[in-house]
């Protein structure tokens, strides 16, 4: 609550500025207010229902700042999208509910976590489980229903980071608040590791190919979420919380200071910068698994606790890996690149020390490790590292690959068209109608 409460807060003066002079500043304000209220009625509920209703209020409010600029037809296309992968996540949301309700004769939270304590978990709740996964699915924008969170740059930049800082990661806060309902459903856990390692790896690579600084943050928004959800598939619990935490603060400031990346970026090609060495992006990994366990080693010896598993070590060495790459142009202290390697050796101890430390406290966060879908996403992680090595070193190596991924592998465009074919004539926005007038209008001149 108290990084919800300072994101809205540097948020909304961002946002006095940013709109200063523009129409509508005090529907804006409004909206900006329902949101962020709603986000802590949702930060406390302790009841199936309360959840429910902050989720769908949550949404509700949020549509009113997509829609800022009601007369641009993309910001309305992404908005109806949304609007529809909500509605049925409402539905999963309510079906997970009732299921849970019936089988332990109440909608608490804290009743639900001594129910499962107790024994053998029921059919309904594995159900219930089940349909929980598929609504976060919904709700973080995971493939193949991520398009509305790239089509939402159209709004104003400051909607863009309360979106993707805050409200686009609550799907990880209910996952870690339910934790004790995901471990007594196994079919729910493997659910989240395939639909986050797919959603990661291929978002990772769409990425790459962006040009505009603001897409390009949306694909990593949705890369991180499959991430995110992925650590919870997994058991990983308190990593999930740290990795939510930290992509709240830098997601906020990545998009709050666009304008400056595009003035760096600029900067860095007026100066020559070229791509990582490939020495470099192959001892990446070694060097990082090898900072990732000493530090885990040493934590276990100083808390007196047990050290990770080698293939929890393994997803967070390759997830930092790329901390140590090393560009091949010379340094502005001098052709030797040791310090790039020390600052980057320096990232990736000071967060494996925050995970060890953020898994060792009592947070009311129980990690589970899943040692079978932990190999699964290591081979994945793996996967996905040599992609990015590769495209790093060597941008056009991956051709036919590079063509796909600019193309966002086309998952969005079946969504995109169920979205306008499920939405009725007399519900579709004027700009949206126009669009599709002129799309079915015959062409003339053949």
């Amino acid at each position: 609550m108290v990084l919800v409460q300072l994101l809205g807060t540097v948020v909304g003066g961002f946002s006095a500025r940013y709109l200063q002079g523009e129409g509508g500043q005090t529907r804006y304000v409004a909206a900006l207010a329902g949101v962020l209220a709603s986000v802590h009625v949702l930060l406390l509920a302790n009841h199936w229902l309360v959840l429910i209703a902050a989720w769908a209020a949550v949404g509700f409010v949020l549509q009113q700042l997509l829609c800022f600029y009601p007369d641009r037809p993309f910001a309305a296309l992404a908005a109806h999208k949304k609007r529809m992968a909500d509605r049925m996540a409402d539905m999963l949301l309510l079906a997970a509910a009732a299921m849970a309700w019936v089988e332990v004769g109440s909608a608490s939270f804290t009743d639900l976590k001594n129910h499962l304590a107790q024994g053998p978990v029921s059919v309904l709740l594995q159900g219930s489980a089940v349909c929980l996964v598929l609504a976060v699915v919904l709700r973080t924008a995971l493939l193949p229903v991520h398009g509305w969170l790239i089509q939402v740059m159209e709004a104003p930049t400051p909607v863009s980071a309360l979106l993707h800082a805050g409200v686009i990661n609550l799907g990880a806060f209910v996952l870690i608040r339910l934790a004790p309902l995901l471990e007594a459903a196994p079919l729910a856990q493997w659910l989240l590791v395939v639909c986050g390692l797919l959603t990661a790896m291929l978002a990772g690579l769409v990425m790459l190919t962006r040009v505009s600084i603001k897409v390009r943050l949306a694909w990593s928004t949705v890369a991180q979420m499959g991430f995110m959800l992925l650590q919870c598939g997994l058991g990983l619990y308190s990593l999930a919380l740290l990795h939510l935490l930290g992509h709240s603060l830098y997601k906020a400031h990545a998009f709050l200071v666009s304008s400056s990346v595009v003035r760096y970026t600029k900067h860095q090609t007026m100066m020559g910068q070229s791509n990582a060495h490939a020495l470099s992006l192959w001892l990446a990994p070694v060097v990082s698994a090898g900072v990732v366990a000493s530090v885990n080693s040493g934590l276990a010896l100083w808390l007196g606790g047990t050290a990770w598993p080698l293939w929890w070590s393994a997803i967070m060495a390759l997830a930092w890996a790329p901390l140590l790459w090393v560009s091949q142009t010379p340094l502005v202290f001098g052709s030797a690149r040791i310090w790039q390697w020390a600052t980057g050796v320096g990232l990736v101890a000071l967060l494996s020390f925050m995970a060890g430390v953020v898994h060792a406290l009592p947070l009311g966060v129980v990690d589970a490790p899943n040692n079978q879908a932990g190999v699964l996403a290591v081979v994945g992680m793996a996967a996905l590292y040599v992609c990015l090595a590769v495209l790093q070193y060597k941008p056009n190596a991956l051709s036919v690959w590079h063509r796909w991924s600019y193309a966002g592998f086309y998952l969005d465009e079946f969504y995109t068209r169920l979205a306008l074919k499920l939405m009725p004539g007399g519900w579709m926005p004027s700009p949206l109608m126009a669009m599709q007038t002129q799309r079915d209008a015959p062409a003339h001149g053949t």
